[in-house]
């Protein structure tokens, strides 16, 4: 058995694609079914487009995030050179105080050098990073548009 609904209620020319306001007495009209399917209908397209919006954000940030960690772990790299270097130098220098010692000190700074780059870069690039925003303000909208508005019915 199938509810009668009451006048001509949502089903005439509403379109959840749309965005159409309702007036007042187009939501008197309806029956409680209607409305209810409305509103679960509404949902369920906001959060599929919510689910969306995080999808697309994530693989936007995730990209810049995963170019600042290529350049850390350049930097990284380049530091751990340095150590090797230095441990050198200071082995060599201590072992022949000048010849070999001056050679592997130059390496080291120039290693120094090219991890100073690479973690200035990786700096610049992960300040670039900011995270799912427009996910974050969009959610946080939700609970306002599930409150009642005491001028009238609304969207």
């Amino acid at each position: 058995m199938s509810m009668p609904t009451q006048g001509s209620g949502l089903d005439s020319g509403y379109h959840p694609d749309a965005g159409a306001p309702h007036t007042a007495s187009e939501v008197k009209n309806s029956s409680l079914g209607d409305l209810m399917r409305q509103v679960t209908t509404d949902l369920s397209t906001l959060m599929r487009q919510e689910v969306e919006l995080a999808k697309a954000e994530i693989r936007q940030e995730g990209k810049k995030a995963g170019k600042a960690a290529g350049l850390f772990g350049g930097a990284g790299f380049g530091g751990y050179m340095v150590a090797l270097f230095v441990s050198i130098a200071v082995w060599q220098f201590l072992d022949n105080v000048m010849d070999s010692g001056l050679a592997a000190l130059i390496v080291a700074v120039v290693w120094a050098v090219v991890a100073a780059v690479f973690y200035s870069m990786a700096k610049k690039n992960a300040q670039h990073v900011r995270g799912l925003k427009q996910t974050n303000d969009s959610v946080q909208r939700i609970p306002d548009a599930l409150k009642p508005h005491p001028e009238g019915v609304t969207r």
